[in-house]
């Protein structure tokens, strides 16, 4: 039989300086708590005798409530015997249904991720759903909070290991399941005390510099590449991020005509919100010239006609066109030795290196990038001369 006991946790004290009451119950040395929905201050507490000391003016009325709530646990730990789970004891305790299921992990997941949807969060959304999908193939199965224990996680990050996904990604994975759980108990949907990340490790590797050089950016575009083929598009793609300094591959996919405003391109970067004016030069021109489909809103040939900006729909098809372009980028990387693939994201990373090999200031380079960096003296000299010195350095870098 479970073993019951009355409590004050002064582990972690509330605003007001108040402790909760909770009733500690222990069922084959597992730990699991109850609030009492009482708390006061440590001096109120009687130790000994586990109930609210007589100097409390109303101890008489809260040992009284203590006391029911106890006898009714220990009613409800009596009548589960060999079904006791904590789930089923606090549904008793709090007078729910006996035969109402407890909200499945994948069901309150997808809440979860629907409200991230109609919160236009579809980015972290699908990020959310990748995990739940890789963790509930896994199991073959539905599973129950209670089964989310230490166990089959570490069976899982095993699994995730051994199917050959580096640690980042795993590491991507379980912070994902770990931000769900963590909703689940402030939801009340599952106890704190059944939280299984305290022994969990979640491990994640420093990502390897992707950066490349003027002379292996020379390389790659000496390769002749079929017009309008797979590979022409992967290497514009690459170069015309580069030309602008480094933009992201899902900005530069909804990139229009309406971002080009005196030669200039001007967006928001869809990560940090921040807004970006970058100089269009002849180089990068040159490519939307060339790539652009008459009559498409997008200066680029990534999201088809009719698919509505920032849907689920258009976040796969950006995903799925980086995918498609790092692959074919991996095999003009290998065809001029280059040693490491270029990948869409080494176009923000060769940009920065090669700045910083003529010469430039890092204030300069994170400005550039629309970073954070140096002391407010050097901020306020680049807000007033931020136009000229940035494409003076913008020219520069691009230059073959």
């Amino acid at each position: 039989m479970a073993n019951i006991k009355t409590l004050l946790d002064i582990r972690r004290a509330k605003s007001d300086g108040t402790f909760n009451i909770i009733f500690r119950i222990i069922d084959f040395k597992k730990v699991y708590t109850i609030n009492s929905g009482i708390s006061l201050q440590q001096h109120y507490w009687d130790e000994k005798k586990g109930q609210v000391g007589k100097a409390h003016p109303n101890s008489k009325l809260l040992n009284i409530k203590l006391s029911k709530d106890f006898f009714k646990i220990e009613q409800a730990v009596l009548s589960l015997d060999d079904e006791f789970s904590i789930e089923k004891l606090k549904a008793m305790f709090s007078g729910k249904p006996q035969d109402e299921a407890p909200e499945t992990f994948q069901v309150f997941a997808d809440k979860i991720i629907q409200q991230m949807m109609e919160a236009n969060r579809v980015g972290n959304a699908m990020v959310y759903q990748t995990a739940v999908n890789r963790l509930i193939a896994y199991c073959e199965k539905d599973v129950t909070f209670l089964e989310v224990n230490y166990k089959l996680l570490d069976q899982f990050s095993h699994h995730l290991t051994t199917s050959g996904l580096k640690i980042n990604s795993v590491s991507n994975y379980f912070r994902s399941i770990r931000a769900i759980y963590n909703k689940a108990i402030k939801m009340k949907v599952v106890d704190r005390s059944l939280y299984p990340f305290h022994d969990i490790s979640i491990k994640s590797e420093k990502t390897v510099k992707r950066a490349i050089l003027k002379d292996d950016i020379a390389k790659l575009l000496g390769i002749h590449v079929e017009k309008n083929s797979t590979s022409w598009r992967a290497l514009n793609y690459f170069m015309l991020s580069f030309y602008l300094r480094g933009i992201s591959f899902t900005d530069l996919a909804y990139l229009k005509y309406s971002n080009i405003v005196d030669g200039t391109i001007e967006y928001k970067r869809r990560k940090t919100h921040k807004n970006y004016s970058v100089k269009l030069f002849p180089e990068a021109e040159s490519i939307i010239n060339q790539m652009h489909i008459s009559g498409s809103d997008y200066l680029l040939p990534i999201i088809p006609f009719g698919v509505t900006e920032n849907s689920i729909r258009a976040k796969k098809i950006i995903h799925q066109c980086i995918k498609t372009t790092n692959k074919y980028l991996k095999r003009l990387s290998a065809e001029v030795d280059l040693g490491s693939p270029v990948t869409t994201y080494s176009s923000r990373h060769s940009f920065a290196t090669i700045a910083k090999r003529m010469g430039y200031s890092n204030e300069l380079i994170a400005e550039s990038l629309g970073h954070e960096y140096g002391n407010k003296i050097t901020n306020i000299y680049l807000d007033a001369f931020e136009v000229e010195v940035l494409d003076a350095m913008h020219q520069h870098v691009i230059k073959m």
